[in-house]
């Protein structure tokens, strides 16, 4: 059974940064994505990044581009989100997602994951 835990997520700062981790457990992730998405109150979840496991491919979101970097650790079974830059429109419970890469998915698309982390909660104040 797949499981995956966020950390890192807290109050800052417009223009401040924050690194959210997300620890994944139960599976071998070589051909996986992980990915992670965002939920304001009163929207709808959206794709923030994602990274293909197998060869490092990254996407991200025309909002984040620029701003937030993912990256993972192999040793770990670790992926990680570095926000810098940090805008009030940032604010949103983080969720951290992992699918297996099968036939065309799409890393940027929430109902392609199978997996979710229970999520972290990022604040920025103006």
């Amino acid at each position: 059974q797949v499981q995956l835990v966020e950390s890192g997520g807290g109050s800052v700062q417009a223009g401040g940064s924050l690194r959210l981790s997300c620890a994944a457990s139960g599976r071998t992730f070589s051909n996986y994505f992980m990915g992670w998405f965002r939920q304001a109150p009163g929207k709808d979840r959206e794709f923030v990044a994602a990274n293909r496991w197998s060869d490092g491919s990254t996407y991200y979101a025309d909002s984040v581009k620029d701003r937030f970097t993912i990256s993972r650790d192999n040793d770990k079974n670790t992926i990680y989100l570095q926000m810098n830059s940090l805008k009030p429109e940032d604010t949103a419970v983080y969720y951290c997602a992992a699918s297996r890469v099968v036939g065309m998915v799409s890393p940027t698309i929430s109902s392609t994951y199978a997996y979710w982390g229970p999520g972290t909660q990022v604040t920025v104040s103006s």
